[in-house]
This record gives C-alpha cells, sequence and structure tokens, in this order.
C-alpha cells in the first residue's frame, strides 16, 4: 500500500473498453490507485491520446508490457487482453505476489481441454490454470475471498448465470430444456474495426451470430452443470442489437413442478440473492431494460411463469462493460481485500 493507504494496481491491455472501464472505475475507488497502464501498439503514447476525454484526470503514459515493471509497482494486476495472451504472463506475476484478474476466457476453465476445444493454441500453464476461481461473486464469494488469481466470466454468461443459477440450485426445472436468447450492444464486439460493427452495418437492424457455436457456451454449460450436480447442456443463442452497451438475456425453461407460480419464484430468486447487494429482483410484473443497467454494475432481473406451457422466463440485465467485465472484475478485488464488494463501484444509471 502507498503512504495514503491505497493499493497500487496495474492494467495490461489498458487500450481497449475493458481497459478504459477499469481506468474509469479506479478513478473513483478509495482504496485502490492507478499506478500501471501497459499495451503494445500503444506503448509510448500517452493514455489521453487513446481517449482524451480522460485527459484531464489520467497522466500516465501506456508503457511496453513488462513484467518485472508491473510486480515492482502493482499488487493488484487486471488482464484485459486478447483470449490466449494471459495464460503467458499470469505465472511469473503470481510468482513475484501479484493477486491477477484475468478478463479473457484464460482462467475461466477447470479443464484446459475445453478452453482448447473452442478457443485454440496449445496451454502450458496447467498447475497455474488449477488454481484460478471463476469470478461471479454472487456465486463463489468464499473462494474468491481467498484467491490469488480470478477467471473473470464473460459478459454473456455473467447475465445467463445469474437468470438461471436460482432455478439449477434449487431443482426446479428439467435441465435439458433449458434456453438463453440473449442480445448484446455492439462495444461487446470490442474496440478492434470490424465490418459488422459498422454503423451502416449494424443501425437499424438485429440479428444473431455465432448460433450454436458461440464460445461462451462451454463456460454457461460448465457454471451450469457445478451448480445441477450433473452435466448441463444449454441452447444458447447471441444477438447483435444497435445500441452501445448492455445485455439482456431472456431464459426458458421447463418446471418440474408444474404448481410453482410466479410469486413462489420470486419469493425463492430473493432468498437466493438475499446477501447479493448488486442483484436486483424485481416485482412481479416489472421487466428489465438495459438502459437501467448502464454505467452500473448491477444486474436486473425479472421472473415469469407461462401456466399454459408449464415454463419459466427469467429476464437478466446488465451493463457488458461493468457488470460484465470491468465493474464484476473490481467487485472480486474488493472480496479479496477484505473489502465490502459495493465499494467504490457506481450503484444507480443516470436516466434516461
Amino acid at each position: 500500500m502507498d503512504d495514503l493507504g491505497q493499493v497500487p494496481v496495474g492494467i495490461v491491455g489498458a487500450s481497449g473498453y475493458g481497459g478504459v472501464q477499469l481506468v474509469r472505475l479506479l478513478m473513483d475507488h478509495p482504496k485502490l490507485k492507478l499506478a500501471y497502464l501497459g499495451g503494445e501498439s500503444s506503448a509510448g503514447k500517452p493514455f489521453s491520446d487513446l481517449y482524451p476525454h480522460l485527459g484531464h484526470a489520467v497522466s500516465l503514459p501506456v508503457e511496453p508490457i513488462d513484467l518485472e515493471t508491473i510486480a515492482g509497482r502493482c499488487q493488484v494486476v487486471f488482464l484485459s487482453l486478447p483470449n490466449g495472451l494471459a495464460w503467458k504472463m499470469a505465472p511469473a506475476l503470481l510468482e513475484k505476489g501479484c493477486k491477477v484478474l484475468d478478463l479473457s476466457a484464460d482462467y475461466r476453465f477447470a479443464n484446459l481441454d475445453t478452453y482448447k476445444a473452442w478457443y485454440g493454441g496449445e496451454r502450458t500453464d496447467k498447475e497455474t490454470a488449477a488454481t484460478a476461481v471463476y469470478g461471479l461473486p454472487e456465486l463463489y464469494r468464499d473462494r474468491i475471498r481467498e484467491a490469488q488469481l480470478i477467471g473473470c466470466p464473460g459478459c454473456y454468461p455473467t447475465a445467463s448465470l445469474l437468470a438461471l443459477s436460482p432455478l439449477l440450485k434449487q431443482g426446479l426445472i428439467l435441465t435439458e430444456t433449458a434456453i438463453i436468447d440473449a442480445k448484446s450492444g455492439t462495444s461487446g464486439g470490442g474496440r478492434q474495426a470490424k465490418t459488422n460493427m459498422l454503423l451502416a452495418e449494424a443501425d437499424n437492424s438485429l440479428g444473431a451470430y455465432s448460433v450454436a457455436r458461440h464460445r461462451h457456451t462451454p463456460e454457461i454449460e460448465q457454471i451450469c452443470s457445478d451448480l445441477a450436480g450433473h452435466e448441463v447442456l444449454v441452447q444458447f443463442t447471441p444477438h447483435l442489437i444497435p445500441m452501445v452497451r448492455g445485455i439482456l438475456a431472456t431464459v426458458y425453461a421447463t418446471l418440474r413442478d408444474p404448481g410453482l407460480v410466479r410469486e413462489d419464484l420470486i419469493t425463492i430468486f430473493s432468498a437466493f440473492y438475499r446477501s447479493c447487494p448488486w442483484v436486483k429482483v424485481l416485482p412481479a410484473g416489472v421487466y428489465p431494460q438495459t438502459k437501467w443497467a448502464a454505467g452500473t454494475n448491477l444486474c436486473y432481473i425479472s421472473v415469469e411463469v407461462d401456466p399454459r406451457t408449464d415454463r419459466v422466463i427469467v429476464m437478466s440485465a446488465i451493463d457488458n462493460l461493468i457488470k460484465g467485465q470491468a465493474g464484476q472484475a473490481i467487485q472480486c478485488v474488493n472480496l479479496i481485500m477484505g473489502w465490502n464488494e459495493t465499494l467504490g463501484l457506481p450503484q444507480m444509471c443516470f436516466y434516461p
């Protein structure tokens, strides 16, 4: 800690949307201090060259990625990198005493064969990967508190798993019937130039992508299986919607007990999340909107039952860049440090 009792932190991969969210959130955190910004293509540039609107508040430059330098300055390190890079850095940083939070997919999987099947490449960090904790606080709060390495969840899995978890943990659904229909804003694709993210392509349009093969599917299934106590397969279909930020996941499943009504499930969800300050279970008949969660670390959840089909419908809304990425990572740091998990994180959107 520094003289003010703040913990120095670093961000590797500071130029992307995940990186800039972390920078912005850290500026408001009373116990974390930004000590290092690292990147490759942007190395040597002032951070304000990348994001001029923060120039008056962030004076740090983006530096070349050097693990010795990072470990010498930082107690906590966020790896906000493309898939396949974090695992090459995390073991050395951990060995030097840093706590590491990986925002990519590298440390989300208990089984590296699953990672390699969906993401490709070889891995030589099996022992390190075995120590990683999946960073969804609402499910694994106690493990996170003791962790040195966190595999931060993807944005779609965060919204989907928060909708499914009470149903799976309580055995309320026929697991083979679970269907996730999710829609995300364009910021989920990152800051790189991509044809489908161009305004002329994405505006006034709504379409599915990566149908039956999206990389977040095995991540969702891994945690669902853990909760249910047996293998669970889900049908997951993502869609791109013409807005900047936000995810709405609508989950469908058949109830084991057709006698359950909406009010029963709202009671179950409210009890399940009673100690989770970032999950808000909505009253009957109120359905979440992504705008409510924008710029916050909140997840809004609504539950409905269709008695004609004996299906439960759960709607979950988050900000994909905050609760689905950077905010959740800081929530994990709060837990690791023994602080209140709401510390320094935005709790209310600006509306409209």
